[in-house]
């Protein structure tokens, strides 16, 4: 079962950041720091009446200057954590007021089509009035809390999991579940295609737990898969700015394939030796007691000697010292090379 994602939405200086301070600090019982992730602490995992989900913190909304480079980068990621989120907390400011990039905030909210929270913020004692003006955004009843004070978050994580979507409980499979994780541009969708098209019987596509992600399910030597979340998250539209935002979400969407698998395949590009983000998206199965197998992709592209593979995969145990017990596959998903070496392994490691 994956946990949703709950995103923190709303124009600057709302108290977006306090609030998630406040919930991830005080009141949210934090189950597990996220593996290798902590770069401005934005997003944290968390669990509210037997409901699990991860949290997330974004920029403030704001219209673009133009040349303003940062304000478009912050801009993007968050309409990104909006087009992620299972359910969005649309923070306002009482005190000040409907103001007109609320409005905005609201039409962007609309259009994405998610469950929506309305949460008026700086309400610091019992304020019904500071609510009246915010039922214009259509969202229905406002729930009032004070993020610097502390007040009425119960109340508002109540509402937070009695919006998430419901808890589907997973068929009983025989199948052996494998999570394909990688950084981006490391071939993970090219991988699962040279799996499905390499000897396999195809079984309809089952749909899966995200919006626009399909679990596969294949046939191989009599033991049935179950190639999990294999969609995966869209590529950033264009621009540059928007790799940091992909990343971001890249890291919950292979948590949440992680969880639900048997078998961890964590993709390398052979081209390029070991980046950080390829520790951490190592870590995550690691730090989740899945089994794993380091699959070295593009090794077609790499000049090689008799002791090439050797000499690369003692480099990796030197490197990642916290995942030694991974068994290694060095394997071309672009021409199949050593492709058919891939189910076989999982199955050994699965048993």
């Amino acid at each position: 079962m994956r946990k949703a994602i709950v995103a923190i939405v709303g124009r600057p200086n709302v108290g977006k950041s306090t609030l998630f301070n406040r919930l991830t600090g005080r009141r949210l019982a934090i189950v597990e720091s996220i593996p290798g992730v902590t770069r401005d602490r934005l997003y944290a995992e968390g669990e509210w009446a037997d409901r699990r989900f991860f949290l997330v913190d974004t920029g403030g909304i704001a219209p673009v200057q133009p040349g303003d480079p940062i304000q478009q980068q912050v801009f993007e990621q968050a309409v990104l954590a909006v087009d992620e989120a299972d359910l969005i907390l649309f923070v306002v400011d009482g005190p000040a007021g409907l103001q007109a990039l609320d409005r905005e905030v609201a039409d962007i909210l609309r259009r994405a089509a998610k469950p929506v929270v309305l949460v008026v913020n700086k309400a610091d004692s019992y304020q019904p009035e500071l609510a009246a003006d915010f039922y214009a955004l259509g969202f229905g009843e406002p729930v009032l809390v004070s993020a610097e004070h502390g007040l009425n978050l119960d109340g508002l994580l109540d509402a937070v999991v009695a919006h998430l979507p419901p808890v589907a409980a997973e068929e009983e499979t025989t199948a052996v579940k494998v999570a394909i994780i990688g950084r981006p541009n490391v071939g993970k969708s090219s991988l699962v295609n040279a799996l499905l098209g390499e000897e396999r019987v195809i079984v309809s596509p089952v749909p899966g737990t995200t919006r626009d992600a399909v679990d596969t399910p294949l046939r191989f030597q009599d033991q049935d898969f179950l190639l999990i979340d294999t969609a995966g998250i869209r590529r950033a539209r264009g621009r540059a700015s928007s790799r940091d935002a992909v990343e971001y979400y890249s890291v919950l969407r292979a948590i949440q394939a992680v969880e639900r698998a048997d078998v961890t395949l964590v993709l390398l590009n052979a081209g390029e030796f070991l980046l950080e983000q390829d520790k951490k998206v190592a870590a995550i199965p690691h730090e989740t007691g899945r089994a794993t197998i380091l699959v070295v992709n593009k090794w077609d592209l790499v000049e090689k000697t008799s002791r090439t593979a050797q000499e690369y995969e003692k480099r990796l145990r030197a490197e990642m010292p916290f995942i030694r017990y991974a068994p290694v596959l060095f394997l071309s998903a672009r021409t199949g090379l050593r492709v058919g070496r891939v189910l076989p392994e999982v199955t050994r490691v699965a048993a």
